[in-house]
């Protein structure tokens, strides 16, 4: 099925199953290592979280209390990238096995979430024949999606696909602006960072109220955050705004972007370290600023100079990527360079180099889709785990489960019937218990709040319209 076929609809098409079985642990341990279809199988087998993505899904709407909505879980979308690019969108399920033994039967390369639906999915057509348009996005998390290839003009370790620990502490940095904003400045609480896999982040605020927000609200919570809007032909590439910093990019810049640039992403990166370099940080500079051009074109000559002559410290021990930048700073701050534009530049660079760059058009939308948490990167074989907002440094995606070595894991241990038992046997497991402590569980609390609170406003509501 191409993907053209799978957006028109054909989303009853099945898939013959893998062979191999969880029970030959050791054959489908015998080939490549990284990403194999027979490791998917075992892993769909034995240690993807079922319970936990259907708790999470549900919220609370699991047919335990008289209040909740028995066909919430009914109504939201997943969709399956099978091998060779095989699409099937808009699948729906009534409970947690049918998710799990449709996963389990098609073995998907990738699983995507989509919004809570009007109507459940996978009979959208039969609700078209009504000839009401009823099928509309109802019900979905505000997400943002950050990617690593959308820095490559910043990063020299790296470029495409590729990640190292040098360039990794971007989406670090990413992590810390926007899960502080989303807490402090909007009020969520319950927001998941995942993992792509490969070279990025996902975020997921999963408050009721995020959940809730109309595609308006969501461009607006997105344009908040929208600082880099620059292309290849646009020196300057973020729009600060304002005579000052508004307070949200003030606590960003303060707290997290100047720190990092100063202390890592200098060195790191060599930012300054060849004349390739340095002149895409002159040309940031503008080149004219109303009467003051001339002191603009005088600071650029004068840096610019300096650095060509290439002459380092006397101390040959100092990184000449932090002597430029210092020499920079105290040029565009000095007491004779008073126009607001030029002691602008310093924290123009920094935004440009350091700030959240994210993908506006996922978080904009409710009917995007977004890769689960714990599925598997077809290309890396990594797993996407939790990341830990508050620990986010201490995270390393080179050291994240990889189906290989879990499946090697498995064997150490010997091949067992408990899910929680094998996962304890595994580095995945700790990712889990994180998800479920840190995450889940306040979230249900949260969600059974609400709703025995509504609950119990809708019966006294009831009970004085009886007694008026």
């Amino acid at each position: 099925m191409t993907r053209e076929e799978a957006e028109q609809g054909r989303d009853d098409m099945l898939i013959d199953g893998y062979e191999a079985e969880a029970r030959d642990l050791k054959t489908a341990n015998a080939t490549l290592e990284g990403f194999n279809a027979n490791y998917l199988k075992v892993y769909y087998g034995k240690l993807f979280p079922y319970s936990d993505i259907f708790k999470w899904t549900s919220y609370g709407n699991d047919g335990k209390h008289p209040a909740c909505d028995q066909s919430y879980f009914g109504r939201r979308e997943f969709s399956f990238t099978l091998d060779d690019d095989i699409y099937l969108r808009f699948q729906s399920f009534t409970s947690v096995a049918e998710l799990e033994n449709s996963i389990k039967e098609k073995s998907p390369f990738k699983i995507d979430i989509g919004p809570v639906y009007s109507v459940e999915p996978a009979r959208r057509h039969a609700y078209a024949q009504t000839g009401n348009n009823v099928f509309t996005p109802v019900e979905r998390e505000l997400i943002f999606d950050i990617d690593m290839t959308d820095y490559d003009d910043v990063r020299y370790c790296c470029s495409g696909a590729d990640v190292c620990l040098d360039c990794w502490p971007l989406m670090t940095v990413a992590i810390k602006v926007i899960d502080t904003a989303l807490r402090d400045d909007f009020g969520f609480n319950h927001i998941l960072w995942v993992y792509s896999g490969r070279r990025g982040v996902h975020c997921w605020v999963c408050d009721a109220r995020a959940r809730r927000l109309t595609n308006e609200q969501r461009s607006a919570i997105a344009e908040y955050f929208h600082v880099y809007k620059g292309s290849e032909n646009n020196h300057k590439k973020v729009s600060l705004g304002g005579p000052a910093l508004h307070p949200f990019l003030l606590r960003s810049y303060t707290e997290v972007l100047k720190g990092f640039f100063e202390d890592r992403l200098l060195s790191s990166q060599k930012i300054l370290s060849t004349e390739e370099r340095f002149e895409k940080i002159l040309d940031m500079i503008p080149d004219q600023l109303s009467s003051a051009g001339c002191i603009i074109a005088a600071i650029t000559s004068e840096l610019r100079g300096r650095w060509q002559e290439n002459r380092r410290s006397s101390v040959s021990k100092e990184d000449i990527n932090v002597v430029r930048w210092e020499q920079l700073k105290h040029v565009l701050q000095s007491g004779k360079n008073k126009a607001q534009g030029v002691r602008r530049c310093v924290e123009e660079i920094v935004f440009c180099y350091t700030y959240p760059r994210l993908d506006m058009e996922v978080s904009k939308h409710m009917n995007h889709l977004l890769k689960a948490p714990f599925c598997v990167h077809p290309k890396t074989g990594r797993v996407c785990v939790p990341i830990d907002p508050n620990h986010c440094e201490e995270f390393d995606p080179t050291s994240v489960p990889t189906l290989s070595q879990l499946l090697e894991e498995l064997n150490r241990s010997g091949v067992g019937g408990n899910i929680e038992i094998e996962l304890d046997r595994t580095s995945l497991g700790k990712s889990i218990r994180f998800f479920r402590s840190s995450f889940l569980q306040p979230l249900l609390k949260s969600c059974k709040e609400e709703m025995e609170s509504s609950y119990t406003a809708k019966l006294q509501q009831n009970k004085n319209s009886l007694a008026w």
